[in-house]
């Protein structure tokens, strides 16, 4: 088997939140040996739904689940200076620390980022949170559609007219997992060749706001800023309703307006009144309804490959169905099925980026509560199995 990228990097887990979850969990779907480390009665996300079977058990919320892949997990409450005192033991043995608590919250505990590198000096600790470690919104909580709102997103997400609009999940929290993963392994990259860590401050907001480079941008050039899109006249780039669900077409690509007119079978899309942009702008009402109309009758998927064909930008909104049983992700093992030991086998999202020397690997479910404490504890630290009743009993671990 070849060896992951990340193959002999240790990394300790504390986050209880999706972007620092998935962080983990890429650094562990590439080689990393990943601890996820949770509180005595369980890390937050275990509360989130939506529940295998509907059920709200611990070990059932399919976010922990699928954000917990390849991990091994144990329990410690930091609150307590026993708990205080493992982690700083457990440091001692680790590369790599990601975290999402409020900013100054462990160095309150002795175990910020200045205490634990003098313990280690290679270590490095990726922080989190919704606005960083630093500035006058630091202490603010935050969440999903916070930082959707505070990176501008929101402003020119929807139609005119309306309320601004959130894009559905939580994809602001995977953006900031995802960044926070590529940056920890450039500073793994520098800790290989001078030996010393860093402290990476990952903004949640910051992350959204950076996919909005080319709109912050014409502010400062030009004053002017993206507008949401128009609520009639503008269909072309919002979804279309056929008889089977809904697609999305854009103008450009290899396509020319006659190749348009000619797939939606509309011959009235060459009149002179749909000339130009301007013009199909002003009359944009009623192209809206000669192509809505023209494809009511007519499948998404009889209209997809006619499409590929016309070198249309044409997309299908696929409903989750559909996703799972995609051609395109099934070529490419895009999902894996595990075992768990409480839900059972289980379909993943799994592969998300290929490598070609060191590929993905699925090796583990997330772990149940606690799973790995004896290996850790007792085979890692070396206390022994009387101590160990101990610290349970103490609420330690």
């Amino acid at each position: 088997m070849l060896n992951g990228a990340l193959d002999g990097v240790k990394v300790l887990d504390l986050s209880e939140d999706i972007a620092g979850s998935f962080c983990a969990r890429l650094l562990a779907d590439y080689g990393a040996e990943v601890l996820k480390l949770e509180p005595p009665g369980g890390a937050a996300l275990r509360r989130l739904g939506p529940f295998f079977e509907d059920d709200p058990h611990p070990e059932k919320s399919l976010f922990f689940l699928v954000l917990n892949l390849n991990k091994k997990g144990a329990t410690l409450n930091l609150d307590r200076t026993t708990g205080q005192n493992i982690l700083k033991r457990l440091i001692r043995h680790v590369d790599v620390v990601v975290e999402s608590y409020r900013p100054g919250y462990l160095a309150g505990l002795g175990l910020g980022y200045a205490d634990l590198q003098a313990i280690n000096p290679a270590l490095t600790m990726t922080s989190i949170t919704p606005f960083g470690q630093e500035g006058p919104y630091s202490q603010y909580r935050g969440e999903e559609i916070v930082n959707y709102a505070m990176g501008m997103i929101m402003s020119i997400s929807g139609v005119q007219g309306k309320e601004p609009l959130k894009h559905g999940g939580f994809q602001a929290q995977y953006e900031g997992g995802l960044f926070a993963a590529a940056a920890t392994t450039m500073s793994l990259f520098n800790q290989e060749f001078t030996g010393v860590g860093e402290h990476i401050d990952v903004s949640i907001t910051e992350c959204v706001a950076s996919t909005m480079m080319a709109t912050q941008t014409i502010y400062p050039f030009m004053g002017g800023t993206q507008t949401r899109r128009r609520a009639s006249g503008s269909m072309f780039g919002h979804p279309m309703p056929c008889r089977d669900g809904w697609i999305i077409v854009q103008t450009g690509g290899g396509a020319s307006w006659d190749d348009l007119a000619e797939f939606f079978q509309c011959p009235e899309m060459l009149e002179p009144r749909f000339a130009d942009r301007a013009q199909r702008a002003e009359n944009g009402a009623e192209l809206d309804r000669i192509v809505v109309d023209s494809i009511k009758e007519r499948d998404k998927w009889e209209l997809f490959p006619k499409a590929a064909e016309a070198r249309m930008l044409f997309g299908l909104v696929q409903t989750p169905l559909e996703l799972a049983e995609c051609p395109q992700l099934e070529s490419r093992n895009f999902y894996r099925e595990i075992e768990h030991p409480v839900i059972g086998k289980l379909r993943v999202p799994a592969e998300l980026f290929k490598l070609s020397e060191t590929p993905y690997r699925l090796t583990a479910p997330a772990p149940t509560l606690g799973q790995h404490n004896r290996e850790i504890y007792v085979n890692g630290l070396e206390y022994d199995r009387r101590a160990l009743g101990q610290l349970r009993e103490l609420g330690v671990i």
